[in-house]
């Protein structure tokens, strides 16, 4: 259960290619009474799971990306490695695909600055769209089609429960060894069925198909599923919008460093604007410059930018905040928490969850 509501909050498969999510430590069989979030992954927070009662650790960055050629428990990436393991501690990672989800890293920093008409800044993925063909008796019709609704079944736009459904005769004959709901062994057998058809994201098939065979009669199920060209709702990094109105830099400034909880920060580029349009990348975001100019941004608020990628930004009018990568990212950690809460007791799972209050940024503001 603990594993499913992660992944409903982060799914995987919005994660980029070889990025270490998930379960990175530890076992799903284990009892889980304490969840610790935090941002980041080192001894320290290992420590303050231990004081707290911990037994499961979800953090937005790996504690490590690359395989280990060893683990020596005089290092700091072993000495944690050690107490994670004797204290029983597992620790799950949701990385790219938190900070790609609609109310991940990026939403929850656009939201914290009060940006309107949020966008995407950079589109990594559109999900691919299939059909979904089920044949199902008169009788039972409407529990398989509420079934595979409530999974997330035919949602077109800002409407849900899309379906066709169509009445027409089944013809199938029992075999030996099968226990069939309708009619009997040896015997052809024609029933009144519906074909229900609608729409599915590829990454919820697996749980549509599901909820359909728990909810259909038949032994054996006939259903088909198709691939579609028409995509689906599209995914990415970075979140670009506006205000209602225009402010003055300076006033725009002091919005962010209250909102990070910052008293400075290194601004790079025209200061002298009004700033309506604003685009955000938490973390590492300098890669994403060109879209924060491309889609004419009067700002652009990420952190680890560097020297050059400033310089350009500047010959290209684009005033960039490089507020760093910890305090543009440490805002989902409450956010998270209360999401992960929500979902545990919604499911009625006895679980407590922490954010962690350990401060993991290297850097010091003086």
């Amino acid at each position: 259960m603990l594993r499913k509501i992660l992944e409903q909050i982060a799914p995987p498969h919005l994660a980029y290619d070889k990025d270490p999510i998930g379960l990175q430590i530890g076992s799903w069989s284990r009892n889980v009474s304490k969840i610790l979030v935090s941002l980041d992954m080192n001894e320290a927070i290992v420590d303050e799971a231990i004081t707290i009662g911990a037994e499961l650790i979800v953090c937005h960055h790996a504690p490590f990306y690359k395989p280990l050629s060893n683990i020596l428990v005089d290092t700091p990436t072993g000495k944690m490695i050690e107490k994670l393991i004797k204290n029983n501690i597992s620790v799950y990672v949701a990385h790219t695909n938190l900070d790609i989800v609609e109310d991940g890293v990026n939403d929850a920093l656009a939201n914290a600055l009060g940006i309107e008409n949020i966008e995407i800044l950079e589109v990594t993925k559109k999900e691919k769209m299939k059909k979904l063909v089920v044949f199902v008796p008169e009788d039972t019709h409407q529990q398989v089609l509420q079934a595979i609704s409530d999974a997330g079944a035919g949602q077109i736009g800002n409407y849900s429960h899309c379906s066709f459904n169509i009445s027409g005769t089944g013809t199938f004959k029992p075999l030996a060894g099968s226990n069939p709901f309708i009619g009997s062994q040896g015997e052809l057998e024609k029933v009144k069925e519906i074909r229900i058809e609608t729409i599915i994201p590829e990454g919820i098939q697996a749980k549509v198909v599901q909820n359909m065979l728990n909810a259909h009669p038949y032994e054996e199920v006939a259903y088909d599923i198709y691939p579609l060209e028409i995509e689906g709702s599209a995914s990415g990094i970075g979140r670009i919008g506006s205000y209602e109105q225009a402010m003055q830099f300076s006033e725009f400034l002091d919005k962010v460093k209250l909102v990070l909880n910052l008293s400075t920060i290194q601004v790079a580029g025209p200061s002298n604007k009004l700033v309506k349009k604003v685009a955000v990348c938490g973390g590492s975001g300098s890669k994403f410059i060109a879209n924060a100019i491309q889609q004419q941004a009067d700002v652009y608020i990420t952190g680890d930018v560097t020297y050059h990628d400033a310089q350009w930004a500047e010959q290209q009018n684009l005033t960039i905040l490089n507020a760093g990568h910890y305090p543009t990212e440490a805002i989902i950690v409450p956010k998270l928490t209360a999401m992960i809460q929500k979902r545990c007791n919604d499911e009625g799972c006895s679980i407590q969850v922490i954010p962690s209050i350990v401060n993991t940024d290297p850097f010091h503001y003086m």
